[in-house]
């Protein structure tokens, strides 16, 4: 669905993302990890189309990113940035309407359908009692919850998150987890920034581990996330051991 090829990026002088190469199909959840600076919201950057690589080449749905048009790629894939606009002046039910945008110039969509696929995105991210809010009055939690739900309506086969549990209560980001895996689970592809490294761990089925611009680990969370390649690129002891529940690594950082 998605895929690096040899993808740098250059911000000024500095190469943020170096030579990154991996490909990311349907049905995966995809975590990128790694210590802040590593390049993993540039990375998304250049997977969404919204930086140009210096050099290498991004694909998307088999065709070179750069020869799909805006309107195109707005079909195939949905992006939640990293932190975004706070203060604009509209609902949350009209935020969350700005997800079908694309497909308004389809002829096959309807308003019904529109307001169906909203209404659907709010159940599932808890904030359908928020829909007549301002969006500027949410707290950071709820507007991370909204933006996901924009996110869910625009309906595309792909999803770039940008570390999408910022900011949400224990109860609300496993909730965000499990609608991830469950997207995935429909064949849908996402590829989500995460800093939470046991929701890595427990939700994704790959890990793409960047250290200092350069993909360093690319696999199973049960081989990517160990205890040495962890406390080396973050440079903090760790200790990884079996989770008492769950098919997955439990990481504990050393005290």
């Amino acid at each position: 669905m998605i895929e690096a090829r040899a993808a740098s990026a250059r911000l000024g002088a500095a190469e943020v993302v170096s030579q990154v190469s991996f490909a990311v199909g349907p049905g995966e959840l995809t975590a990128v990890i790694g210590p802040n600076g590593a390049g993993k919201s540039t990375l998304v950057a250049l997977l969404a189309g919204d930086l140009t690589p210096s050099s290498g080449e991004i694909y998307l749905d088999g065709r070179p990113l750069h020869h799909i048009d805006r309107a195109d790629r707005a079909l195939l894939r949905a992006v939640l940035p990293q932190g975004g606009v706070t203060d604009i002046p509209f609902s949350v039910g009209e935020v969350v309407m700005m997800g079908r945008h694309p497909h308004r110039r389809r002829a096959d969509n309807s308003a019904a359908s529109d307001r169906n696929a909203v209404w659907s995105a709010l159940e599932r991210t808890d904030t359908v009692a928020l829909a007549e809010r301002r969006f500027a009055t949410l707290s950071g939690g709820e507007r991370t919850r909204v933006s996901l739900a924009r996110v869910l309506a625009q309906g595309t086969p792909l999803l770039l998150l940008d570390e999408p549990t910022t900011a949400l209560d224990v109860g609300h980001e496993a909730a965000v987890m499990q609608e991830l895996r469950r997207l995935t689970e429909t064949g849908r592809t996402v590829v989500a920034v995460m800093h939470d490294l046991n929701d890595a761990a427990r939700f994704s089925t790959r890990v793409i581990a960047l250290d200092r611009g350069r993909l360093v680990a690319d696999g199973a969370p049960n081989d990517v996330l160990t205890a040495e390649l962890l406390t080396e690129i973050y440079g903090h002891p760790m200790r990884v051991i079996p989770h008492p529940y769950d098919d997955c690594p439990l990481i504990l950082p050393e005290a």
